[in-house]
């Protein structure tokens, strides 16, 4: 059966794991090992359309962050001990409002000089957090969106509540074929920005601090690769059709008109904005079939068969074709 959480459902571009995989060579780690780990084939690396499950690139986070025993897996100014953002996080939880949370963050860097340094600035009705990676040499791209997004989880989390993102600063060229960034930040990216730094609503700061030490180990449990990928933040129109088309994994897929009518809009009108997006609805429950067949023939618990049947192919070897036409790659390269 598909699973019931809908950001399961969606898969990770390889050009993520190609960058962790650059910072293992780079140190000389026991890739192979790792990778195994993760239960992601090598294989992988080398086709451009691969793809591996959020499951398969947190447990690579965890090899990384077991193995450098950093919590920010080499990326700070210096290494910071596991336990540190911890202590970070009880610290932030006596303040009053979110904006003192933050410049709590700033303070407790200077103790711990591993941590780059964070400020709050605010303009008008805006409110900048900025990441100073400025002392960084040659930061990597998913490190920076990793650094970005626990803060903004936790931010989130601290106050008990979503915090929708403006804009998304980011200090590094748009890379290719990374085609996540909607469902990590759910809000425009900048790329080759002058900071590293996530804008939003400056009313946000003067939100009060709901959580306690109690509630901080259940949003530590599977830290950091469950803060990283725990939410959808997912806004745009075409993230939106696929999640009223992801019913029909299970039922029936829902026409245009049907989901135009859902979405409060014409056919024409849904089918521009999704245009503007550079898909279509069609393209939609394509990557949806891609990504139910990623995650299912990675956990193991259906014979290619069965998952061809589940899907709505007739016979096994039509979905093999469609499945080397999303991925390059056989079905049996992506199981255990």
């Amino acid at each position: 059966m598909p699973p019931s959480d809908p950001i399961t459902a969606y898969t990770i571009p390889i050009q993520r794991v190609q960058a962790f995989v650059g910072i293992a060579l780079a140190r000389n780690w026991d890739i192979d090992e790792m990778l195994g780990n993760a239960e992601i084939s090598a294989d992988l690396l080398t086709e451009g359309r691969s793809r591996v499950t959020i499951q398969q690139l947190g447990g690579l986070i965890r090899q990384l962050w077991h193995v450098t025993d950093d919590e920010l897996l080499g990326f700070g100014l210096r290494p910071v001990p596991r336990g540190t953002f911890r202590l970070l996080c009880m610290t932030v939880l006596t303040a009053t409002d979110l904006q003192s949370a933050i410049r709590r963050f700033d303070d407790f860097g200077r103790a711990a000089p591993g941590m780059p340094p964070m400020r709050v600035d605010v303009e008008n009705t805006r409110a900048k957090v900025s990441i100073d990676i400025s002392r960084v040499e040659q930061p990597v791209d998913l490190l920076v969106d990793t650094l970005l997004a626990i803060t903004h989880r936790f931010l989130a989390w601290a106050i008990g509540r979503r915090i929708s993102l403006q804009l998304v600063q980011v200090p590094y060229p748009e890379p290719a074929f990374v085609d996540d960034y909607d469902l990590l930040f759910g809000a425009p990216m900048e790329f080759s920005a002058a900071e590293c730094a996530l804008v939003f609503d400056a009313d946000v700061l003067t939100s009060p601090i709901v959580r306690d030490e109690a509630s901080l180990n259940e949003f530590l449990r599977d830290a950091p690769a469950g803060v990283l990928t725990r939410r959808n933040y997912a806004t745009s129109v075409s993230s939106r059709v696929r999640t009223l088309l992801a019913v029909g994994l299970s039922g029936e897929w829902m026409t245009v008109d049907e989901i135009a009518a859902e979405l409060l809009m014409s056919p024409q009108t849904l089918r521009r904005k999704l245009r503007d997006e550079n898909t279509s609805p069609r393209e939609i429950k394509e990557e949806i079939l891609r990504d139910a067949a990623i995650t299912s023939l990675a956990r193991g618990d259906e014979t290619v068969a069965a998952l061809s049947r589940r899907l709505g192919f007739s016979e096994p070897s039509a979905f093999s074709r469609a499945f080397r036409r999303w991925t390059g790659s056989p079905p049996g390269r992506y199981q255990p």
